[in-house]
């Protein structure tokens, strides 16, 4: 059975534990995981996410992504403060699942260092990172 390929949107960047970012302001992003985290995965039928107002370091487990095959910690791509949650994930837990790139977004953060995003993998990079795992 060949495995379909992973959707990776070249206007996003991404780290090495599959998170996407997208950055929505001067100094804030929106974060997620990506198709290939969701697929890895399996069905998504949990999401525990942070408080607003939460202050989280880079690299920092951010929540969990709970699948019917594992519980998966979710990091933040780099410093700042949840200035939103995907509250629809309370109740519809698969949309990480159906829409990881939209419906099912995680949270977004207000950065301490708005630039720091540059330094994330681009989608060349993150898909040659997918590739060889």
């Amino acid at each position: 059975m060949k495995e379909r390929a992973a959707v990776i949107p070249e206007e996003l960047k991404y780290t090495e534990e599959h998170e996407w970012v997208l950055r929505t302001g001067e100094d804030t992003v929106r974060v997620g995981i990506t198709d290939y985290a969701q697929e890895q995965l399996g069905d998504v039928v949990f999401v525990q996410l942070p408080e607003l107002g939460e202050q989280v370091g880079a690299g920092q487990t951010l929540g969990e992504v709970e699948s019917t095959k594992s519980v998966s910690d979710i990091y933040a791509p780099l410093a700042g403060e949840v200035v939103a949650r995907n509250d629809s994930l309370d109740q519809q837990p698969d949309l990480v699942n159906s829409d990881p790139y939209g419906e099912g977004w995680m949270v977004e953060l207000r950065l301490e260092d708005p630039a720091a995003v540059d330094d994330l993998l681009d989608a060349a990079a993150y898909q040659e990172l997918a590739a060889s795992e």
